[in-house]
């Protein structure tokens, strides 16, 4: 990071990492099928950009572009997507974008902290709605107020307008494994 608290050079160095391992992917495998490609994907080169990415929050569109771009290349390797959309070629791999799997992963920590492992941490964290509507969820929280725009960034204010769309199905999860499984099922609804 920078003096100014810029993660730029961390997605920079993040993308040039997983670009690399993509080229030496590209080099050594002579089979693009989709059974060899999408493993050695998920296994060698997805954990580069999603590493600590909680941490070195991206903030800016080209950053996030950045990262994404790395992940439309390696899915345009597979035979018989090449000419396929990246919304398309990701539905049909039966992946999330980046972007979206950092969403996953907030509203997985979210459910821990309300509800699961970090129930005790989280307590001061959210505020809950009180209401008796019966329409979404009934586990709604209550946005608050920011004065500056770098708190939208904030992990405790972007999380909330995602959390009160769940359907209640995934809300009233016993169990963060019963959670990631309705949450899968609820973003896949979304590209």
């Amino acid at each position: 990071m920078d003096e100014k608290l810029n993660m730029s050079q961390q997605c920079a160095l993040a993308a040039q990492k997983a670009s690399r391992i993509l080229g030496c992917i590209t080099r050594s495998v002579t089979s693009r099928l989709r059974e060899v490609i999408l493993p050695l994907y998920s296994a060698l080169m997805r954990p580069h950009p999603e590493y600590c990415v909680q941490l070195w929050r991206l903030q800016h569109r080209k950053n996030m572009d950045l990262l994404e771009q790395v992940q439309r290349r390696a899915t345009k390797m597979i035979r018989g997507l090449e000419y396929f959309s990246y919304e398309d070629r990701l539905r049909e791999l039966g992946l999330f974008s980046l972007e979206k799997r950092r969403l996953w992963g907030d509203l997985i920590a979210a459910f821990k902290y309300l509800k699961g492992t970090y129930r005790k941490d989280g307590v001061g964290l959210f505020t809950r709605v009180c209401t008796d509507r019966t329409r979404g969820n009934i586990s709604k929280l209550k946005e608050g107020r920011i004065r500056l725009d770098i708190r939208k960034k904030f992990f405790t204010m972007k999380v909330v307008r995602h959390w009160n769309m769940l359907p209640r199905e995934a809300v009233d999860a016993h169990s963060p494994e019963v959670f990631k499984a309705r949450l899968d099922g609820a973003l896949s609804n979304l590209v």
